[in-house]
C-alpha cells in the first residue's frame, strides 16, 4: 500500500483522500483553515507521519509556494491545475498547447512547471468547470445567483467532482506523466445548460448578464475533449454527461425525480 499526502483536502481532495482510504493506503490531508495553504505544508510533524523517501502525493491547492519541502520525500506530485490555461482555445484536445490569457492563468501554468520539473515523477490534470453536490450551475440557479452569460452561446465543458477524484487516484497511484486537460464527454452552451437545470428544478429561466458582468471563468468559449487523459489513466466516467450527473445530485440531495 501506497502512504499518500494530500495537500489541500477540500472539496476535490477530501473525495480523493477517501478513496486511497477505502482502498487501504495510508493517506495524510491538509486542507485551507484560513490564510495560505503554503504555510500548513513545512510543517515537519506531517512530514514525519509519511517518513521515508517514496511517498505521493496530491497537489490540489493554487499555489505550489512550499513544494520544495517535498524534495527527498516525495516519488510522485500529481497537481490539480485548471483547463482555464489553454486560453483563448475555443477546441482543446490532448494536443492543444498552453496559452493562458489572465494572470490567473498565467500564474496557474507556472505552477504546473514547478510540478513538472521537480525530482519526481509528476502529472497535471487541467480539469474543466467542477460540478457536483453542492456546486454547479444547479447550485447558483437555486440560489439565484446564476445569470446567462450574454447571449448564452459560448460552450462549458465540465467535470463530476466523483469522476475527477477516480480520475486523480489513478494519477497519483500510476506513472502517467505530462499535462492532460479533464472534461466529461458533453460540453455545451451556457443556453443549454441553464435550460437544462432550470426545467429539472422547475424553475424560471434567469435574466441575462453581459460578459463584463460576470466572473473570468464563465466567459470562456470551450469545448474540452478529455478521453485521451481517460485511456491513458484507464478510468471509465460514471458521469459521461452533465444529463446523467446533474439528475444524480438533485434526485439525491433534494428528492427530484
Amino acid at each position: 500500500m501506497a502512504r499518500i499526502l494530500v495537500f489541500g483536502a477540500g472539496y476535490t481532495g477530501g473525495r480523493v483522500a477517501s478513496l486511497l482510504r477505502s482502498a487501504g493506503h495510508t493517506v495524510v490531508t491538509t486542507r485551507r483553515t484560513g490564510g495560505d495553504l503554503s504555510v500548513v505544508l513545512p510543517d515537519t510533524g506531517v512530514l514525519r507521519m509519511l517518513g521515508g523517501t517514496d511517498c505521493r502525493v496530491l497537489w490540489s491547492a493554487p499555489s505550489v509556494e512550499g513544494i520544495s519541502v517535498l524534495e527527498g520525500m516525495a516519488e510522485r506530485v500529481v497537481y490539480l491545475s485548471t483547463t482555464g490555461v489553454y486560453g483563448d482555445a475555443r477546441i482543446v484536445d490532448a494536443s492543444t498547447p498552453a496559452a493562458p490569457a489572465t494572470e490567473r492563468t498565467r500564474l496557474r501554468l507556472e505552477a504546473e512547471s514547478v510540478v513538472l520539473a521537480g525530482p519526481w515523477s509528476s502529472c497535471v490534470l487541467r480539469p474543466a468547470a467542477i460540478y457536483g453536490p453542492g456546486r454547479g450551475a444547479h447550485e447558483s440557479i437555486r440560489a439565484g445567483r446564476w445569470r446567462v452569460t450574454g447571449d448564452g452561446s459560448n460552450y462549458t465543458s465540465r467535470i463530476h467532482v466523483d469522476d475527477l477524484a477516480a480520475m486523480a487516484v489513478a494519477a497519483v497511484l500510476g506513472d502517467l506523466r505530462g499535462a492532460w486537460p479533464v472534461a466529461d464527454e458533453e460540453p455545451c452552451t451556457n443556453f443549454e445548460i441553464t435550460r437544462y437545470c432550470c426545467e429539472w428544478m422547475g424553475m424560471e429561466m434567469p435574466a441575462s448578464a453581459p460578459l463584463d458582468a460576470v466572473d473570468e471563468t464563465r466567459r470562456a468559449d470551450r469545448r474540452v475533449d478529455g478521453g485521451e487523459t481517460l485511456r491513458k489513466l484507464g478510468v471509465s466516467l460514471r458521469f459521461p454527461s452533465y444529463r446523467i450527473g446533474i439528475p444524480a445530485i438533485l434526485r439525491e440531495n433534494y428528492g427530484r425525480i
